[in-house]
């Protein structure tokens, strides 16, 4: 009986544990549906929100992307400063002193200075020296002509240029002015060979100051592969332009202490006789002392004059904006702030401007270079107030029979040139060939003056050309002349056929005094010694017969 009741209850607990399961498991059933539910509406409202946000992205595309244009130019801007930062913070405390040439004092202010505008300058104490220096270093003179020269792909016209400059100043004149030429180039070996080759053609104007040879350092110059395209200029425009700026900059800088006005030239030009003192002149008689620019050429950056006192602001001004536009449209602003009233009309500016740019006629230098300096440009650029000048000068010669070996240029013959009618014009000379003047009775010469190339053709000159005299009682004069006997070395070379070599041409001019012991000559020649890459032009002819 007791194992029956156990086994009753025992079923009894299991059915009723049953049940309780089976109630436990629908009610958790029906909760678990729930649940599901609302886990479906919240992943539905949240993927709705999703495409709102998606779409709202898209419609802020195009900010964003105007957006991340400006930080990147930031971006660009801080990792300059950076730079700047870190250059400035790598040098010692003497060097930073040395370079900003302030006191130690924090509480100085300071005036932005060069390396704010070319802050790479900071890396290298020696970038504002220049690398070559030939010349004496004088100062004190009324003019200093500055003369940037590049390396041209085609045709140099630099010693055409000097010559043209230095043959029209007197004596006087070459006491009173320097010539700068700044051999725009960081290729030191090109930079050492421009500058040997006129030490070599114009020793004596380098020995007496009045020629001096400069070339920037190789760390003058910024990068300039992050220039910005600009005013419809491609980036090797951009670049050309760039550099011409800072080769000016460089050049004001360096000449502003040399005398009281400095002069623009460029390395292409040819200069009208007296060009010197007539600028002196024109400045010297201005009425006021507000003018800013004198123009002696109606082209470009030639012939402009300004008083050495005004080139730091100008240099400032082009540091500022050397990287933006070409020199004469920034030389335009500079006066436009000085003088123009925003609330006045155009015409108003000009007028004003008119009084700080002061234009003088007939110009005085012409542009004679036909390839420029940027590579494959070329330019016939010509100043019409130039004027026609007159491409020989004439001379009254002695009576003379004129023959010569070279081939004559059309009507343009030796008789005419020695009459004082026109120059001679001749094909390329080779070595042999002479130009001969024979008297018709043996006369006493003092003196020989012989002009190559002309206004118009100033690079047809003779080259490595002597000029030789023949005299009359040839044995008594040349033992009086070249002193033989007395001395080791002969004071003349003799030719074979009897001639005494006395001169040469040097830069297209021979000039010179004939020695009165050789007595009457019975004739003058010129000969050419070695073949000459170019036609010759002999446009002024002088003997002058002894009193």
């Amino acid at each position: 009986m007791r194992l029956r009741n156990g086994t009753f209850l025992t079923v009894l607990l299991f059915g009723l544990c049953g049940f309780i399961s089976l109630s436990w498991y629908t009610a958790f059933s029906n909760t678990k549906g729930d649940v599901v539910d609302i886990y479906q509406r919240e992943f539905l409202a949240l993927r709705e929100r999703l495409h709102s946000a998606e779409q709202e992205n898209l419609k802020r595309s195009k900010e964003l992307n105007l957006v991340l244009d400006e930080i990147k130019r930031a971006i660009a801007e801080k990792q300059a400063l950076r730079d700047i930062n870190r250059t400035w913070s790598s040098l010692s405390d003497e060097t930073k002193l040395k370079l900003w040439n302030v006191s130690s004092s924090k509480n100085v202010l300071q005036l932005p200075s060069i390396f704010h505008h070319l802050p790479h300058l900071l890396a290298k104490e020696s970038s504002l020296q220049p690398a070559v220096h030939v010349g004496q270093g004088r100062t004190g003179v009324s003019i200093v002509m500055g003369i940037p020269s590049v390396k041209r792909e085609v045709h140099s016209y630099l010693t055409d240029t000097l010559s043209s400059l230095m043959s029209e100043l007197s004596p006087a004149e070459r006491e009173d002015c320097v010539i700068v030429v700044f051999i725009a180039e960081t290729d030191q070996q090109y930079a050492n060979s421009v500058a040997e080759n006129l030490n070599r053609l114009f020793p004596g104007e380098i020995q007496t100051g009045l020629l001096e040879i400069i070339s920037p350092s190789v760390h003058f110059y910024p990068d300039f592969s992050q220039l910005k395209e600009s005013f419809g200029d491609p980036k090797e425009r951009v670049r050309w332009r760039t550099k011409q700026n800072l080769d000016y900059c460089f050049l004001m800088m360096y000449a502003q202490s040399k005398g009281t006005y400095y002069v623009q030239l460029e390395d292409d030009i040819v200069a009208r006789p007296n060009y010197f003192t007539t600028m002196k002149n024109f400045a010297l008689q201005q009425p006021s002392e507000e003018w800013m620019i004198l123009e002696f050429s109606q082209l470009g950056f030639i012939g402009k004059m300004f008083k050495s006192l005004d080139l730091s602001l100008i240099v400032e001004f082009m540091l500022m904006f050397y990287k933006d536009k070409p020199i004469d449209w920034l030389l335009d602003h500079i006066m436009w702030v000085k003088v123009c009233n925003p609330e006045k009309d155009a015409k108003h500016c000009d007028r004003q401007k008119a009084n700080l740019r002061i234009r003088f006629k007939p110009s005085l230098f012409q542009h004679v270079g036909t390839h420029s300096s940027l590579a494959g440009k070329i330019q016939k650029l010509k100043d019409k107030d130039f004027g026609k000048q007159t491409l020989h000068k004439g001379h009254a010669n002695p009576l003379a029979e004129v023959t010569t070996s070279l081939k004559t240029y059309q009507h343009f013959t030796l008789e005419k040139a020695y009459l004082g009618e026109d120059f001679f014009w001749a094909f390329t000379p080779v070595a042999g060939d002479f130009i001969r003047f024979r008297f018709f009775t043996p006369v006493r010469i003092e003196r020989y003056f012989f002009r190559s190339g002309n206004i118009e053709h100033p690079g047809d000159k003779l080259f490595n050309t002597t000029v030789e005299v023949l005299p009359f009682d040839n044995i008594q004069s040349e033992k009086e002349a070249l002193k033989e006997g007395r001395e080791k070395t002969p004071k003349y070379h003799r030719t074979e056929d009897g001639f005494i070599r006395i001169g040469a041409f040097q830069n297209g001019i021979a000039e010179g005094e004939v020695d009165p012991a050789f007595g009457p000559l019975e004739a003058l020649r010129l000969s050419v010694t070695t073949d000459s890459p170019v036609w010759v032009i002999l446009s002024e002819i002088f003997i002058k017969k002894a009193e």
